[in-house]
């Protein structure tokens, strides 16, 4: 039987999705209640602004949401625009709190990246933002079985 060559794929004229500084919103659907969001991102990057080497974080965003949503996607193409800029860790965590509270003015997020070890060090940064007179409701205990 006679071999068939494999056919190229070719690459789109236009890629389908980009990078993106634009975080999109959405009306949070039920702004009567507070509820967290937790988005989980494994796969950060970007650059050390003083040696040009790839830098490597997880990430994991918590949100009280109030008026605002911030969409998924628009979060995925935000979180990729990181990728060929330099910024130290704290300058980075510190950047994406500032433009989701800008995006979305949520009653409380808070942003945990935990930074690859570089050097022997590995760097863990937290960020918070409260919405000004926000409290959350106490924490409720359920009996044990």
């Amino acid at each position: 039987m006679a071999r068939k060559t494999p056919t190229r794929r070719l690459a789109p004229a236009v890629p389908p999705s980009a990078p993106s500084k634009d975080l999109q919103v959405f009306p949070n659907p039920a702004p009567e209640r507070d509820y967290v969001i937790r988005f989980d991102v494994p796969e950060f990057t970007c650059l050390c602004p003083l040696t040009g080497q790839p830098d490597f974080a997880h990430f994991e965003i918590e949100i009280v949401p109030d008026r605002r949503c911030v969409e998924l996607k628009s979060l995925k193409m935000y979180f990729w625009s990181f990728r060929n800029e330099g910024a130290f860790h704290e300058k980075v965590t510190n950047t994406i709190a500032d433009d989701i509270v800008a995006a979305i003015a949520p009653r409380f997020l808070a942003i945990r990246a935990d930074w690859f070890v570089r050097g022997g060090i590995g760097t863990h940064v937290t960020v918070e933002h409260r919405q000004k007179g926000w409290k959350p409701q106490p924490k409720v205990e359920l009996p044990s079985a």
